[in-house]
């Protein structure tokens, strides 16, 4: 048998997936989680040996497990979590910890480029508001902040990327400095007309074109291991996609008018534009859903910043569950919707994205009362994680005209049964939920699949199946109501 490795490496661990290069079903899978850092309020850092340290261990543990020889991988792809900056020598070796996508050490200078003028210009080039989430600032603080980037610098040889860049750098044994399109069109930096870096933002970023990946298709050959202690020579690598982008691919989303929505960390709501290039007026992202034989598809986005770490804020801080899988049950407790009615959970910990852009903005819990408890702020959270994707969706539907009846849903944090439930009523739509939840890993090997002429768009189509479909809940209909209406009214005087 031949296999497909996918690598996905996410915000807080990384998965490694082996997957039937001809049936594409999941034959086995593991996965290691890697410290956070937090140097100051608002930072946020990978050590990038730390993160090829769980690619290795993942790799070796997922072959060993399940009796797969080495030899019989035929193509890697990669999946990766966005934005995440990384700045490394022509050697290999790490300059400085990655600066990820949460990270809002940038805000200041960001209001300095707004206070130029430059937010339209910008949005007009890349699809991207001016903000910290995205690569060009962060690459520019680290021109700016540290020392060994700017000698690097210097010298003639640093190399930045984001974190598909750096992995594949080490995979082709420091030979390939490659990205793709859906990844590039993140960085703030790439010109979603002609999918290359732009001089312009080159200049106002200080960023010099040679220190970046060269931007390629999402699928074909990107180079072929060399080097790996865990991997023998020769094996190519033919498939990366941004993980939200990975995530809509592995939910057979090829199609314009396909959307999904990811439960992770954050929460990503993609629709599929098609070669349509549409700018969003209601504060969502226009981005690459992939580019194949040089032509880009497009995609509007949306993005709430957390999701899932939402449940790991109760459980690491708050510290009312042991396990983030006890949150659903926890929440189940409540009967009396009447004892929820005034409590609200603003999950906004890392500053708010779409559709809003307020870096600034702080999480909260309001309403609460002597009577509210453990489970009354377990339930809140989920309902707030919902109401702030619910406001991706309507700025979807103002952008597009779009009725959304159905929403294919993904992630870990979509196993969440009474999050589908919430989901379904606050959006006035369908979940619909695949058997495969952990869609981004699929979406990789897809895409490998592809680049490496094992199959085509029409067979993938296929291997999409439904677990479970979630209709509104007429139980809680009248109460959600009511709470809408009370989260459209605070959040108007938050943000408007």
């Amino acid at each position: 048998m031949n296999y497909i490795l996918s690598i996905d490496q996410g915000t807080t661990g990384t998965r490694s997936c082996l997957i039937d290069a001809e049936t594409f079903t999941l034959i086995g899978q593991a996965s290691k989680e890697y410290p956070q850092i937090y140097p100051k309020p608002s930072w946020v850092e990978h050590n990038l040996n730390d993160i090829w340290a769980t690619v290795e261990s993942t790799a070796k543990e997922v072959l060993k497990n399940n009796n797969v020889q080495a030899h019989q991988i035929k193509a890697i792809g990669i999946t990766n979590q966005r934005e995440t900056t990384c700045a490394f020598d022509k050697k290999g070796t790490p300059l400085a910890n990655a600066i990820v996508w949460q990270d809002r050490r940038t805000s200041d200078f960001c209001q300095e480029l707004k206070g130029k003028n430059l937010s339209e210009k910008i949005k007009e080039k890349t699809g991207l508001p001016i903000d910290p989430y995205f690569s060009a600032t962060k690459m520019n603080w680290l021109l700016k902040n540290n020392s060994a980037v700017a000698n690097a610098a210097k010298d003639g040889t640093l190399l930045f990327g984001t974190i598909d860049t750096f992995l594949l750098f080490k995979l082709t044994g420091h030979v390939s400095h490659k990205t793709d399109a859906s990844n590039a069109s993140r960085t703030m930096l790439m010109n979603l007309k002609t999918c290359d870096w732009d001089a312009e933002l080159l200049d106002v970023f200080g960023v010099k074109k040679e220190f970046l990946p060269s931007i390629e298709d999402s699928f074909g050959n990107f180079g072929v291991t060399k080097g790996l202690s865990f991997l023998p020579d020769g094996i190519p690598v033919t498939g990366i996609l941004g993980d939200q982008q990975s995530a809509l691919f592995g939910q057979a989303g090829f199609h314009k008018g396909e959307m999904k929505c990811t439960y992770g960390t954050g929460a990503f709501v993609l629709l599929n534009t098609g070669d349509d290039l549409i700018y969003s007026k209601s504060g969502l992202l226009t981005t690459v859903e992939y580019r194949h034989k040089g032509k880009a598809v497009y995609a509007l986005e949306g993005s709430s910043y957390i999701a899932g770490a939402a449940v790991q804020w109760l459980r690491d801080n708050l510290k009312i569950i042991k396990k983030s899988s006890e949150v659903e049950p926890l929440a189940r407790e409540v009967h009396n919707f009447e004892e929820l009615k005034h409590i609200q959970f603003f999950p906004f910990f890392a500053g708010i994205g779409s559709p809003y852009w307020n870096a600034e903005a702080k999480g909260a819990i309001t309403g609460l009362t002597r009577d509210s408890g453990r489970a009354h702020i377990a339930f809140a959270c989920l309902e707030g994680v919902a109401m702030a994707i619910n406001d991706l969706l309507m700025a979807m539907k103002k952008d597009t005209g779009l009725s959304i009846k159905t929403l294919k849903v993904d992630g870990g944090a979509a196993a969440n049964t009474l999050l589908m439930e919430l989901q379904a009523t606050i959006s006035e739509t369908t979940i619909v939920r695949p058997k495969v939840i952990e869609t981004t890993a699929f979406g990789a090997a897809m895409a490998a699949a592809i680049g490496a002429g094992l199959t085509d768009f029409e067979k993938l189509s296929t291997t999409w199946k439904k677990d479970r479909e979630f209709p509104i809940d007429s139980n809680l209909e009248g109460y959600i109501k009511d709470k809408r209406e009370l989260w459209n009214k605070t959040i108007s005087k938050m943000f408007t």
